[in-house]
């Protein structure tokens, strides 16, 4: 069931998102996209130029059996007729019309150096282009938007064109014009000023379409809406050509939050975080952690100034709750860590400090000095947990007697890595050995060969992530290494981190925090 018409959200993550350097969409990644999209509440999906782009035309022919959309409409890009062409025998208008999608939105050329330098035409052809497709697409039953491609660049060099563009397409049955900031040099308050003139003079329905490139298509994107636009244009994250587009992610929060805008069906602001680093899987970019709204460091505190503020009240350093966005408050445990920071990262991972005021000074105390060393437990949850623990005097998982690695290369350049851990656990005395393709990954295997021996439910346990920063980069080989280690047991993921002149030490006391903490997670 499509959305109300009072207020569009229009996403082209699939067609302007899709240029992106380093995305590309298979058809399949494309319709499931499209399903979070629709999930998410937008109200127009974007789907790509049937008839340009073999894979959009397979895409909108699978669409017709493979989608079924509960809120939005599809829609399919092209451009208006060519000039001197009849609009009926325009190829790339009737592939739009193949597409079958119910929403047709057609890009011109709305500044009039471009009509004569790239079109090579009149203004007076172009407007006519203009019209005619509009007029042919509406009669043909399609609802139909116009992208007035450079038109603030335009509206600069001519503020006339481009408003009577707009007016001949509504007069011509087109739904929406949409304003599009191509080159994305503008800045809010100029925003805000041609919007308001052009609203005033075109009297007609406006849309907004910004990109990136002077780090404002967010904030251009509000503020047109304030300047009374009804219809904005994002991608997922921010994805597009050059430094990207207005980040769906972050604008449609941005008007329901502060402006009050219906922009979502009910309960759906809350799916932010989880289709924002969904479709980033889909598209193989790392999530943005420092992303408003749906970044994990969106709603983190560092400062203790913070958070003892936070302690009080959650709402004097965060300016929505997080979870309305299916976000989470983080509060990260590093040299600047004061006594409230760690209770509240207690509280966070289940621990009440409240009244273990002699458990908190001695983990400000050990954070303090760990970190003058190095260490760093942003990031390593786990780690910091057992720290906990071992400050409250928690028994001992099991204690490590040795642990040794070989690496030697045989006369035909065969690299061999042997490991030997040496452990007391459930009061066995246990000796594992085993080989990797590395001295870590030996180690690892050694050491859970010897875990399992006593708890064969922690076979599960695996290591998925291995990062290694050098601490003192002057000292060249004999420089501090960290390392941070995830790790998983198919359930659910934890991070620890070791710290040591030798980056195989290091490497072994993540490993070690690993197990222990997976050891932790079992007895619960």
């Amino acid at each position: 069931m499509p959305r109300p018409d009072a207020f569009h959200v229009y996403d082209t993550t699939l067609r302007d998102g899709a240029q992106r350097e380093g995305i590309s969409y298979s058809v399949a990644d494309k319709l499931a996209v499209a399903r979070m999209l629709d999930e998410y509440g937008v109200g127009f999906i974007e789907g790509g130029w049937p008839g340009a782009m073999p894979k959009d035309t397979e895409f909108f022919e699978r669409a017709r059996t493979e989608l079924s959309l509960k809120n939005a409409e599809l829609v399919a890009f092209g451009a208006t007729r060519k000039a001197g062409v009849r609009v009926e025998d325009d190829l790339q208008v009737r592939a739009l019309l193949d597409s079958h999608a119910p929403v047709i939105t057609v890009v011109a050329k709305s500044d009039v150096r471009h009509v004569k330098e790239a079109l090579r035409t009149t203004n007076e052809e172009n407007l006519a282009m203009v019209q005619d497709t509009v007029r042919f697409l509406v009669a043909e039953g399609r609802k139909v938007f116009v992208d007035m491609e450079h038109f603030f660049d335009g509206y600069k060099h001519d503020k006339d064109y481009g408003i009577s563009l707009l007016v001949a397409a509504a007069e011509a049955g087109a739904a929406v014009g949409v304003m599009c900031d191509t080159n994305g040099g503008m800045l809010p308050h100029g925003m805000f000023e041609i919007v308001t003139d052009v609203r005033e003079r075109s009297g007609v329905r406006l849309g907004i379409h910004c990109q990136d490139d002077t780090g404002c298509a967010i904030a251009n994107s509000v503020s047109a809406v304030e300047a009374g636009v009804t219809h904005v244009q994002c991608t997922a994250n921010g994805y597009g050509e050059r430094t990207g587009n207005a980040d769906l992610f972050v604008v449609v929060p941005n008007l329901q939050l502060k402006l009050g805008i219906d922009c979502l069906p009910e309960g759906s602001l809350a799916e932010t975080v989880r289709f924002s680093h969904a479709i980033a899987e889909i598209a193989n970019i790392a999530p943005n952690t420092h992303q408003p709204y749906a970044g994990w460091a969106s709603f983190a505190h560092k400062a203790g100034l913070h958070a003892s503020a936070l302690k009080v009240n959650v709402d004097l350093y965060n300016h929505i709750d997080p979870h309305v966005v299916g976000n989470q408050q983080n509060v990260l445990i590093t040299e600047m860590a004061g006594r409230a920071s760690i209770e509240l990262k207690g509280a966070e991972l289940g621990h009440d400090l409240s009244s273990s005021p002699d458990v908190v000074t001695r983990v400000v105390a050990q954070v303090k000095e760990l970190e003058s060393q190095g260490w760093s437990f942003e990031a390593a949850d786990a780690s910091f947990e057992l720290l906990i623990l071992d400050s409250q005097g928690a028994e001992v998982a099991f204690e490590v007697e040795s642990w040794r690695t070989i690496v030697e290369q045989d006369v035909d350049g065969v690299v061999k890595t042997e490991a030997t851990v040496k452990l007391l656990l459930g009061g066995e005395r246990i000796i594992s050995t085993a080989e990797g393709n590395g001295p870590v990954n030996a180690l690892d295997r050694a050491m859970r060969r010897a875990i399992v021996q006593v708890y064969p439910d922690l076979d599960t346990m695996r290591l998925v992530d291995y990062k290694v920063r050098i601490l003192d980069e002057k000292m060249g080989t004999g420089a501090k290494t960290r390392v941070l280690i995830g790790t998983s047991d198919g359930l659910d993921s934890w991070s620890t981190v070791g710290v040591h002149e030798n980056v195989i030490a290091a490497s072994w006391r993540a490993l070690e925090d690993a197990v222990k903490y997976g050891l932790l997670r079992r007895d619960r």
